[in-house]
């Protein structure tokens, strides 16, 4: 790897190193779909988390829910691959519940409908050019035949109550868009699928949310997907001329649980002593909670 490709964005940037073009054959960034709810919740803290590398450290609780989630997916995967998964288990009982739950509904899990075989991939990654960028996505399984294709994700938290949370959010979105783009499959024969693992002793069903595609969402998403990345591109040739991303409205509550806060002088405190507005190129309206963010670490 050249020096210049082991250079962080922000290096580069700093440097005067980087250059913006809409080709994707230049230095792209690479985005996923974390990254994508970021860059929409604030770009602000994607100026700080993604450029800056600049990170709180997590509470105890919050570290040890995302180092469970972490270890739940390594889980899966050695089982999926046939490696035993006993040592994983025998001595953590948060683990070995999310697994007898993933047993109890394996066997729907993993069948397709149809008559043709299905193949199946675990931690299968898959990197679109758009726009310039490089689109990165991982899926916990990919399962597939000559009809249909569906992407699994296993989820360590309970399944929201508002379905609107995961329906915008940029991993229900970004996620079958990628494969329709890199593959012979139809939108429309596209499947999202998340398993929710702490659902208590709710039905099999409640642990499933099931998220059709179709063209039609496939090129809102296109759409959605270019203003945002066309956005990005005029903010990181601002930010290399010293002009920071634009903050969320002094309005939204996202301030008020970000570890950024203080730093983007918007503490409690500080908030209040703010005038109500800020110029138009200087703050956005709050999108959507990132539900990617909630006891699990993005991959």
């Amino acid at each position: 790897m050249n020096d210049q490709m082991s250079k962080t964005v922000g290096q580069q940037l700093k440097e005067g190193s980087f250059s913006f073009s809409p080709s994707p054959l230049a230095f792209p960034l690479r985005l996923s779909q974390s990254q994508l709810n970021r860059l929409a919740v604030c770009p602000r803290k994607f100026q700080h988390t993604d450029l800056e590398q600049l990170a709180a450290p997590s509470e105890p609780d919050q570290q040890e829910r995302q180092n469970q989630g972490t270890r739940f997916h390594l889980l899966m995967q050695q089982w999926l691959l046939g490696l035993p998964v006993e040592p994983l288990v025998q001595e953590d009982p948060q683990l070995q519940a999310w697994f007898n739950a993933f047993m109890a509904v394996a066997p729907k899990i993993l069948t397709l409908e149809g008559d043709q075989p299905a193949w199946g991939q675990s931690e299968h990654s898959r990197t679109l050019a758009f726009e310039g960028y490089l689109l990165t996505v991982v899926y916990d399984l990919l399962l597939a035949n000559g009809q249909q294709a569906q992407i699994l994700d296993w989820k360590t938290y309970p399944r929201p109550q508002n379905p609107r949370w995961l329906l915008q959010n940029w991993q229900t979105r970004l996620y079958p868009f990628v494969l329709a783009e890199t593959s012979d499959y139809d939108a429309d024969r596209i499947a999202m699928i998340y398993w929710f693992f702490e659902s208590g002793e709710q039905a099999p069903e409640a642990r499933r949310f099931s998220v059709a595609y179709d063209a039609t969402q496939h090129e809102q998403t296109r759409k959605d997907l270019a203003h945002l990345l066309t956005q990005l591109t005029a903010w990181l040739e601002r930010y290399q001329n010293g002009e920071p991303f634009p903050q969320v409205s002094l309005e939204s509550k996202e301030c008020d649980r970000c570890s950024f806060a203080i730093r983007c002088d918007r503490s409690v405190h500080q908030t209040e002593k703010q005038p109500s507005g800020l110029p138009a190129e200087h703050t956005i309206p709050f999108v959507l909670p990132n539900v990617a963010d909630i006891q699990e670490v993005s991959l």
